[in-house]
Protein backbone atom coordinates (compact mmCIF):
# COMPACT_ATOMS: atom_id res chain seq x y z
CA UNK A 1 0.00 0.00 0.00
CA UNK A 2 3.22 1.91 -0.54
CA UNK A 3 2.45 5.57 -1.68
CA UNK A 4 -1.26 5.56 -0.81
CA UNK A 5 -2.99 8.61 1.54
CA UNK A 6 -4.73 8.30 4.21
CA UNK A 7 -8.24 10.20 4.79
CA UNK A 8 -6.83 13.27 6.49
CA UNK A 9 -4.27 13.36 4.04
CA UNK A 10 -6.87 13.58 1.33
CA UNK A 11 -8.82 15.93 3.36
CA UNK A 12 -5.93 17.82 4.01
CA UNK A 13 -4.65 18.53 0.77
CA UNK A 14 -8.06 18.88 -1.14
CA UNK A 15 -9.45 20.83 1.55
CA UNK A 16 -12.60 18.48 1.89
CA UNK A 17 -14.24 17.09 5.24
CA UNK A 18 -13.23 13.52 5.52
CA UNK A 19 -16.88 13.04 6.20
CA UNK A 20 -17.33 14.50 2.66
CA UNK A 21 -14.69 12.03 0.98
CA UNK A 22 -17.16 9.45 2.92
CA UNK A 23 -20.01 10.68 1.41
CA UNK A 24 -18.00 10.51 -1.82
CA UNK A 25 -17.39 6.63 -1.73
CA UNK A 26 -20.38 5.50 -0.45
CA UNK A 27 -21.80 7.27 -3.90
CA UNK A 28 -19.17 5.60 -6.12
CA UNK A 29 -17.58 9.15 -6.81
CA UNK A 30 -13.94 7.77 -5.44
CA UNK A 31 -12.61 4.58 -4.48
CA UNK A 32 -10.22 3.41 -1.70
CA UNK A 33 -8.23 0.46 -0.44
CA UNK A 34 -8.28 -0.78 3.08
CA UNK A 35 -5.59 -1.07 4.70
CA UNK A 36 -5.00 -4.48 7.15
CA UNK A 37 -6.61 -2.06 10.09
CA UNK A 38 -9.53 -1.70 8.17
CA UNK A 39 -8.20 2.19 7.24
CA UNK A 40 -9.40 3.78 4.12
CA UNK A 41 -6.11 4.46 1.65
CA UNK A 42 -6.60 6.17 -1.10
CA UNK A 43 -4.22 6.73 -4.73
CA UNK A 44 -3.03 10.15 -5.45
CA UNK A 45 -5.14 10.05 -8.76
CA UNK A 46 -8.03 10.72 -5.71
CA UNK A 47 -7.27 14.27 -5.78
CA UNK A 48 -7.80 14.97 -8.75
CA UNK A 49 -11.56 13.41 -9.17
CA UNK A 50 -11.81 15.68 -5.97
CA UNK A 51 -11.19 18.45 -7.80
CA UNK A 52 -13.09 17.97 -10.01
CA UNK A 53 -15.84 16.81 -8.16
CA UNK A 54 -15.44 20.00 -6.50
CA UNK A 55 -15.46 22.51 -9.51
CA UNK A 56 -18.24 20.83 -11.20
CA UNK A 57 -20.49 21.75 -8.02
CA UNK A 58 -19.29 25.13 -8.27
CA UNK A 59 -20.55 25.39 -11.97
CA UNK A 60 -23.92 23.73 -11.02
CA UNK A 61 -23.71 20.01 -11.70
CA UNK A 62 -25.34 17.76 -9.18
CA UNK A 63 -23.37 14.55 -7.39
CA UNK A 64 -25.38 12.38 -9.96
CA UNK A 65 -24.03 14.71 -12.65
CA UNK A 66 -20.83 14.42 -11.54
CA UNK A 67 -20.53 10.48 -10.86
CA UNK A 68 -21.71 10.38 -14.49
CA UNK A 69 -18.98 12.73 -16.07
CA UNK A 70 -16.31 10.67 -13.91
CA UNK A 71 -17.85 7.31 -15.56
CA UNK A 72 -16.67 8.50 -18.76
CA UNK A 73 -13.14 8.55 -17.40
CA UNK A 74 -10.47 5.86 -18.64
CA UNK A 75 -10.63 3.09 -15.62
CA UNK A 76 -7.29 1.57 -16.47
CA UNK A 77 -5.54 4.47 -16.38
CA UNK A 78 -4.63 7.82 -14.92
CA UNK A 79 -6.67 10.92 -16.83
CA UNK A 80 -5.03 12.77 -18.32
CA UNK A 81 -5.12 16.77 -19.19
CA UNK A 82 -7.12 16.06 -22.92
CA UNK A 83 -9.70 13.29 -20.90
CA UNK A 84 -10.97 15.93 -18.53
CA UNK A 85 -10.82 18.43 -21.75
CA UNK A 86 -13.24 16.21 -23.12
CA UNK A 87 -15.65 16.51 -20.01
CA UNK A 88 -15.93 20.04 -19.66
CA UNK A 89 -16.75 20.77 -23.61
CA UNK A 90 -20.05 20.61 -22.92
CA UNK A 91 -19.93 22.76 -20.12
CA UNK A 92 -19.60 26.50 -21.39
CA UNK A 93 -23.50 26.48 -22.07
CA UNK A 94 -23.94 25.64 -18.30
CA UNK A 95 -21.66 28.75 -17.09
CA UNK A 96 -22.99 31.26 -19.43
CA UNK A 97 -26.25 30.23 -18.23
CA UNK A 98 -25.13 30.62 -14.26
CA UNK A 99 -23.51 34.10 -15.58
CA UNK A 100 -26.47 35.37 -16.60
CA UNK A 101 -28.74 34.10 -13.52
CA UNK A 102 -25.73 35.89 -10.97
CA UNK A 103 -26.09 39.06 -13.31
CA UNK A 104 -29.93 39.06 -13.08
CA UNK A 105 -29.89 38.70 -8.92
CA UNK A 106 -26.68 41.50 -8.93
CA UNK A 107 -29.12 44.21 -11.25
CA UNK A 108 -31.62 43.14 -8.41
CA UNK A 109 -30.12 43.99 -5.22
CA UNK A 110 -29.86 47.34 -6.61
CA UNK A 111 -33.98 47.10 -7.38
CA UNK A 112 -36.12 45.67 -5.77
CA UNK A 113 -34.48 43.59 -2.99
CA UNK A 114 -37.17 42.99 -0.61
CA UNK A 115 -39.75 41.52 -2.82
CA UNK A 116 -38.01 40.16 -6.11
CA UNK A 117 -41.35 40.21 -7.49
CA UNK A 118 -42.74 37.40 -6.03
CA UNK A 119 -45.90 38.32 -7.26
CA UNK A 120 -46.65 40.99 -5.08
CA UNK A 121 -49.78 43.34 -6.33
CA UNK A 122 -47.72 46.36 -4.34
CA UNK A 123 -44.68 46.26 -6.54
CA UNK A 124 -45.66 48.84 -9.00
CA UNK A 125 -42.57 49.59 -10.20
CA UNK A 126 -41.21 45.78 -11.71
CA UNK A 127 -44.48 44.01 -11.25
CA UNK A 128 -47.60 46.75 -11.67
CA UNK A 129 -50.65 45.01 -11.95
CA UNK A 130 -49.07 41.88 -10.71
CA UNK A 131 -48.29 40.71 -14.14
CA UNK A 132 -45.51 38.04 -12.73
CA UNK A 133 -48.65 36.31 -11.21
CA UNK A 134 -49.44 34.62 -15.00
CA UNK A 135 -45.68 33.18 -14.97
CA UNK A 136 -45.94 30.87 -12.07
CA UNK A 137 -45.21 31.04 -8.50
CA UNK A 138 -41.44 32.40 -7.02
CA UNK A 139 -39.56 35.28 -7.90
CA UNK A 140 -40.14 34.64 -11.77
CA UNK A 141 -38.21 37.79 -12.54
CA UNK A 142 -34.77 36.17 -11.03
CA UNK A 143 -34.99 32.84 -12.09
CA UNK A 144 -35.20 34.43 -16.35
CA UNK A 145 -38.80 35.03 -16.87
CA UNK A 146 -38.55 38.43 -19.07
CA UNK A 147 -40.37 41.08 -17.66
CA UNK A 148 -43.63 41.66 -19.61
Amino acid sequence: MDGLLTISEVSRRSGVAASALRFYEERGLITSERAGSGHRRYPRAVLRRIAFIVFVQKIGLSLDEAGAELAELPANRVPERADWAKLSGSWTRRIDERIAELERLRAGLTGCIGCGCLSLQQCHLANPGDRARRLGPGPRYWIGNKRG
